[in-house]
């Protein structure tokens, strides 16, 4: 019994360990990304998306936390597009029915979706604005935001996505969040207003070939860094959350930064400006709804939550016992299968004590129950 769980714990750990696909932006550049689209918005859109900032960020990540408990999700982040030769990936048709004949969505499935599935998040969207529902169109534009952020990362294009084949594994965390992460603050994210996009996929495309070329430098610097940089100095430790973690220097950080000359910079303010336009172009498509209406109804919804709060508030303080008279009365409470009920008689107009402090029992047994 102690063995079996002794393999079962090292079973886990190699798991925790073990590099794959797990990572994407971190999840510092997923919500900056998502936070800082919304500033590409125009009037009519800008207000709502605003006023919902803080859901839009924080849920920017909920895709990678589903990765491994919902099936498909995982291949949804990445495209191995050298997988299928080399750039420009002629070979490779952009349609996905096209694609699924000359392929096999088998194959297309195992080296990943993402320029396919990003379009149907944006139709998804769409479909959100026309029914106006407003949780809807927050969720999806979060989730839509988390894979248009996916495709802007160069280790998104690759079978070498954790420098696994070159020797250089841990690079796809070192570029997409240790980097953002100490010199994110500092990159300029004026990218303009958003646009209607004339077709989405071939959008979604365009971002996958543009970070498939960044690739080169990607791995080409941060090699040349590692051969020349002094051997002790590569990494460091930091407490985060507690913990003492190993993480690349920030003197190797900041030399691997400069070489590649604003690299990480230009795909966040990509990724930041094409989010904004796929927004955009779903509310378009949808024929352009009101969302200070939707606002409005957010508000009242808001506020009918609050006025039942008040009530259940009021319910405890027993301030609404008053001259209930005018007809039959039954304080009923539900505890699994029983109900016990008291019955006041509108009969009599003078409630006797015992018959208010049965009344009063029952309502304390309702609310408790």
């Amino acid at each position: 019994m102690k063995m079996r769980f002794l393999r079962l714990i090292s079973l886990l750990i190699l798991i925790i360990l073990m590099p794959g696909k797990a990572h994407s932006w971190g999840f510092w550049a997923h919500k900056r990304i998502n936070r800082l689209a919304v500033f590409t918005l125009p009037p009519e859109m800008i207000r709502f998306y605003k006023k919902n900032i803080e859901f839009l960020s924080e849920h920017a990540v909920d895709p990678d936390k589903r990765r491994y408990a919902v099936e498909g999700e995982a291949q949804r982040h990445f495209i191995d597009v050298d997988h299928y030769g080399t750039y420009p990936f002629s070979n490779v048709p952009h349609r996905w029915r096209d694609a699924v004949s000359a392929l096999t969505e088998d194959t297309l499935q195992e080296y990943g979706i993402v320029p396919w599935h990003i379009p149907v998040m944006v139709n998804r969207l769409t479909d959100a604005f026309k029914e106006k529902d407003i949780l809807k169109i927050l969720k999806t534009s979060a989730d839509l935001g988390h894979y248009v952020g996916d495709s802007h990362v160069p280790l998104h294009t690759t079978e070498n996505y954790n420098g696994q084949m070159t020797n250089q594994v841990g690079i796809h965390g070192f570029w997409e969040s240790r980097l953002p992460e100490l010199y994110g603050e500092n990159y300029n994210y004026f990218v303009g207003k958003a646009v209607v996009l004339k077709d989405p996929l071939e959008t979604a495309w365009s971002s996958v070939l543009e970070s498939h070329l960044a690739l080169d430098s990607v791995l080409r610097f941060e090699k040349w860094l590692n051969d020349s940089f002094p051997s002790d100095q590569k990494y460091s430790f930091e407490n985060r959350n507690n913990v003492l973690t190993k993480v690349y220097s920030t003197s190797y950080s900041f030399a691997y930064h400069q070489m590649l000359g604003g690299q990480v910079e230009r795909r966040m303010r990509t990724a930041v400006y094409r989010l904004g336009c796929y927004w955009y172009t779903a509310w378009v498509n949808a024929g352009q709804p009101d969302l200070d209406k939707l606002m409005l109804k957010d508000n009242e919804m808001e506020e009918e939550k609050f006025d039942r709060k008040l009530q259940i508030k009021d319910r405890e303080a027993f301030n609404f016992i008053g001259p209930i008279l005018q007809e039959d009365m039954f304080v009923c409470c539900m505890h699994h299968t029983e109900m016990e009920a008291v019955q006041i008689p509108k009969t009599n107009p003078n409630l006797s004590s015992g018959w208010l402090l049965a009344v009063k029992q029952a309502i304390i047994n309702w609310i408790t129950c």
